[in-house]
């Protein structure tokens, strides 16, 4: 069975859900892996693998989302919680410059201090100081709440994001698109369904993104192929999609710490390998050396990566986790 999947997919053909799921039982992952390294180089500039050097910069850790997965989030009102000044996330952004960046990628919590308007003045704020600066910023579930706050269409919020100068969108909070998984670790963020549409009134309205997936917690094989099948449709409805990051979940300082059992290197190889398959209108598969570590991530090249992702001058979400690998640009 798994044989003649692998074949009917070097021979062009796409797969479907259920094929989808047999590779994800299968134990043959060298056969699913050799499979996804063989796509990967039929693809234009194969011989090449990309990156970027940009800096995460963390707006904000106050999250009214309170998800069980997440040890960055503050609720608004405690100790640690923090938002940055516009003049602390211009030193960032300085000192990204300095090193070669072209990106920053700004991310943060559901927090009640940001509508649209506000995005809008620290976007332009941004712009006005430095711009030549990608802005990368906002995932899904934080657009949606701020044009909650901001009673705005999600079309109507975009424009205004976009006009203010956000340049593209990460693929974050994804986790896995599966209501009934969103409900059990992070009930009060938006919906699968909502977390789709934004995307695609993103795509529809001048803005790329990525997308990811986050996994190894409560899902099962068959959500982690919803998920995909989720992405994959709106990609053929909107080819918005510049890359595809699947991640493993980090259960350290999480209320999930020793609940769940930790995502194997394996599962991760497999899983990173069959997005490549399945995700057959996706150019960019994306390694995750924030969780995996360099060596792993540099052994996903011969399982359907071909991209690197970010030389992170700060990470502080996936540290926070527990987990603080680092890579420089010469390694």
């Amino acid at each position: 069975m798994v044989s003649s999947i692998l074949k009917k997919r070097l021979h062009g053909e796409r797969i479907s859900s259920e094929e989808c799921i047999h590779l994800f039982q299968s134990k043959d992952i060298l056969s699913i892996g050799q499979t996804a390294n063989a796509l990967a180089g039929r693809l234009e500039h194969a011989d090449k693998v990309t990156y970027v050097v940009d800096r995460n910069i963390n707006y904000t850790n106050e999250c009214v989302s309170e998800c069980s997965f997440c040890a960055f989030y503050r609720k608004p009102g405690e100790k640690e919680g923090y938002i940055l000044s516009f003049e602390e996330i211009g030193e960032k952004i300085e000192a990204t410059l300095k090193k070669g960046g072209k990106q920053i990628l700004l991310q943060g919590g559901l927090s009640p201090q940001y509508n649209i308007e506000e995005y809008e003045k620290l976007f332009s704020w941004i712009k006005g100081n430095y711009p030549t600066v990608h802005i990368h910023g906002l995932s899904p579930p934080e657009i949606f709440y701020a044009a909650k706050k901001s009673r705005l269409s999600l079309r109507d919020a975009i424009i205004r994001l976009r006009n203010a100068g956000l340049n593209s969108i990460p693929g974050g909070g994804a986790e896995i698109l599966v209501e009934k998984v969103r409900r059990k670790i992070a009930p009060k963020k938006c919906s699968a369904t909502e977390w789709v549409s934004v995307m695609e009134a993103a795509h529809s309205n001048g803005l790329r993104s990525s997308a990811t997936m986050m996994f190894g917690h409560i899902e099962t094989y068959e959500d982690r192929v919803e998920h995909l099948y989720q992405i994959r449709s709106l990609q053929d409805r909107t080819h918005g999609f510049t890359a595809f990051i699947p991640w493993t979940f980090q259960a350290t300082n999480t209320s999930l710490q020793g609940k769940v059992e930790k995502a194997s290197s394996n599962d991760y190889l497999k899983t990173l390998a069959i997005s490549r398959i399945f995700l057959d209108n996706i150019t960019n598969i994306q390694a995750s050396w924030v969780t995996q570590g360099a060596k792993i991530a540099e052994l996903a090249l011969y399982y359907g990566a071909n991209d690197i992702g970010s030389v992170m001058m700060e990470e502080n979400v996936v540290r926070s986790a527990g987990t603080s690998f680092r890579l420089t640009e010469e390694n």
